[in-house]
C-alpha cells in the first residue's frame, strides 16, 4: 500500500484537475509538526518561482472542514497543491525517510506521464535533478570513503547494476548509443534522474546509518539499493530505466531554458 498513498490523497476539483491537500501531505509524509512542514512547502514555493512558474497555479491557500469527533466539524487553513507544487516539497523534504524516497520516485513518474508534452517543465525538472543528483554524488562519495572504499568508480557501477538490472556503466552508455564523449548523468530526463537520485541518496543514507564498514560491504549496499529502487519503479507501473531514451544533453537544455527566458522578457517590455 506504500506506494499507493499518495495516490490514495488524491482529489479531484470541478474542473477535473487533481490536487493534494497540505493537510493530509504533511501525514502522508510522516511529520510531526505542521508547522515544520510548512518550512518546507515555503522552500518549495522559492524553487516553484525560480522555475519561473506561476506560484499561484501550483500552491492554492484553501480552507477545509476537518471532522472533530460527535459529528461536528471545524475549519481549518490547507494549500492545495498541484503535481508539480508536491514534487518539489518532496525534492525539498527529508530524503533519508523512505516515504519521501518512495514519493521522489512516485511525481517524478506521475508528473512526467500528465506533463509529457511540457517541454520547459520538463527542462526545468531535468536541469534541478541535474544539480541535485551532482550534490548527492559528491555527498556519497564522501560516505564511499569513510566505508573504506577505494574504487569509486567500481562502487558506483555496483550502484548502476542494481538499478539497471545488471547493466554497468558501459553498457548504459552503449544501449543509449551515446558518444564517448557524452556522460550518461548529462542525457537522463526527469524520471531516470529521479530514480538515480533515489539510488544515490538512499545508499549514502544507508552507509551513514549503518556505519557500513569495508569496500565489499558498501559495493554490495550500493546494489542492494538500487536493486529496491528498480523494485519500486516496477511496482509503480514504471519503465525500466534502460528503457527510457536517451534525451539531448543538458547543455542544450539550460540554452533553451535561457532563450525562453529572454522571450519572455522582450515580451514583457512590449
Amino acid at each position: 500500500m506504500t506506494q499507493n498513498i499518495f495516490e490514495s490523497i488524491k482529489h479531484i476539483n470541478d474542473y477535473k484537475s487533481e490536487y493534494w491537500t497540505s493537510r493530509e501531505l504533511y501525514k502522508a509524509l510522516e511529520y510531526a509538526d505542521y508547522r515544520n512542514f510548512l518550512k518546507v512547502v515555503e522552500k518549495a514555493k522559492e524553487a516553484c518561482k525560480n522555475s519561473k512558474q506561476d506560484i499561484h497555479n501550483h500552491y492554492v491557500d484553501a480552507d477545509d472542514m476537518v471532522s472533530i469527533g460527535s459529528g461536528a466539524e471545524r475549519s481549518v487553513n490547507t494549500v492545495h497543491l498541484s503535481r508539480y507544487a508536491c514534487y518539489l516539497i518532496i525534492q525539498n523534504s527529508d530524503p533519508s525517510k523512505e516515504i519521501v524516497a518512495l514519493g521522489q520516485t512516485y511525481f517524478a513518474i506521475q508528473t512526467r506521464r500528465q506533463e509529457k508534452t511540457d517541454q520547459l517543465v520538463e527542462d526545468q525538472k531535468r536541469i534541478y535533478l541535474r544539480d541535485e543528483v551532482k550534490k548527492h554524488n559528491t555527498s556519497l562519495a564522501e560516505a564511499a570513503d569513510n566505508a573504506g572504499v577505494s574504487k569509486f568508480g567500481k562502487f558506483q557501477n555496483y550502484g548502476y547494476k542494481g538499478l539497471y538490472g545488471g547493466l554497468d556503466a558501459k553498457d548504459i552508455h552503449n544501449i543509449k548509443k551515446l558518444k564517448k564523449s557524452q556522460k550518461i548523468l548529462d542525457h537522463m530526463g526527469s524520471e531516470e534522474l529521479a530514480a538515480n537520485l533515489f539510488r544515490a541518496t538512499q545508499t549514502d543514507a544507508k552507509l551513514r546509518r549503518e556505519n557500513v564498514q569495508g569496500e565489499k560491504k558498501a559495493n554490495l549496499t550500493h546494489y542492494e539499493v538500487g536493486q529496491k529502487v528498480r523494485k519500486t519503479i516496477d511496482e509503480l507501473g514504471g519503465v525500466m530505466p534502460e528503457d527510457l531514451e536517451a534525451v539531448d544533453g543538458i547543455g542544450k537544455v539550460k540554452t533553451r531554458i535561457k532563450k525562453k527566458s529572454l522571450k519572455n522578457n522582450k515580451k514583457l517590455k512590449k
